[in-house]
């Protein structure tokens, strides 16, 4: 049989998470972690995010983290997930409104960050066109469950359905706001140097993190300081579909890792 991680070649995940639109959703990710005060600060105060020489390559070493998740064998799953277990272990920061210090690996963050990213990949694929039957999108919520534990979190602390996650935002949008220390992500999206894995998309990625931003719910994007209209809305969803089924997104060398070539051969098999 082999081993195919922690998700496996009949889950709803790894249909999603091979689609190139994704790119879109791993910023819209990003963006959503910004807006949770406690984790932008521990990102502030312990990384090079906001380094402008640093942003992008900060961003293909989550983005690797992700893929290897989603496609690596058990045992490299365990591996990138104690690594990342043992960095937020060691790691504290300041919370400026409280006068306290905290622990990057405390629950209500890592929390949020989880919720985030599950949002982000299932809203964009599914405005992208990626057929998706909701008990189909509650199970790929549920899956995700398994990504929580790979990085502290117990299965029961995170939603386990739509709904659930839904009820989970809903329930934290009065805390959620952009901090004034961080670097707006538009602004850097613009001046940051790329990595060499992301210099073909070099041209593209402003245009990107527009769309990703036009993605994010209205309320996110007003806390961004944004326009949050309908029309808006409708424009990011038509050129989200529009990309899913008419452009290449990513050159295949940034696209397919070995643990997505080998989750495709697996797939095809």
């Amino acid at each position: 049989m082999g081993d195919h991680g922690i998700f496996g070649p009949r889950s709803v995940t790894w249909r999603v998470m091979g689609e190139p639109i994704l790119l879109v959703g791993g910023i819209r990710a990003l963006l959503m972690q910004g807006l949770h005060p406690r984790a932008m600060r521990g990102v502030l105060q312990n990384s090079a995010l906001m380094d402008p020489n640093e942003a992008w390559s900060r961003f293909v070493r989550t983005t690797e983290f992700v893929r290897v998740r989603t496609y690596g064998t058990r045992a490299e799953v365990e591996r990138a997930g104690r690594r990342v277990r043992k960095i937020h272990a060691k790691l504290t920061a300041h919370d400026p409104d409280t006068g306290t210090t905290f622990r990057l690996d405390e629950p209500d963050a890592l929390r949020w960050v989880h919720v985030g990213e599950v949002d982000s990949y299932l809203s964009v694929a599914r405005r992208a066109g990626v057929r998706l039957t909701d008990d189909e999108a509650d199970t790929f919520v549920a899956e995700w469950r398994r990504a929580a534990e790979v990085v502290g979190l117990r299965a029961e602390e995170v939603p386990g359905s739509v709904a659930e996650l839904r009820a989970y935002i809903d329930a934290e949008r009065p805390g959620l706001r952009f901090v004034p220390e961080a670097a707006h992500p538009l602004r850097l999206s613009l001046n940051a140097p790329l990595p060499v894995l992301l210099t073909p998309l070099k041209p593209a990625m402003p245009a990107l993190t527009l769309l990703a931003f036009a993605t994010l719910p209205r309320w996110a994007r007003r806390l961004y300081g944004l326009p949050a209209t309908p029309v808006g809305d409708l424009w990011a969803t038509a050129t989200l579909r529009t990309l899913h089924t008419g452009i290449g997104l990513v050159p295949g060398h940034v696209l397919h890792s070995p643990a997505a070539r080998r989750a495709q051969r697996i797939m095809a098999a």
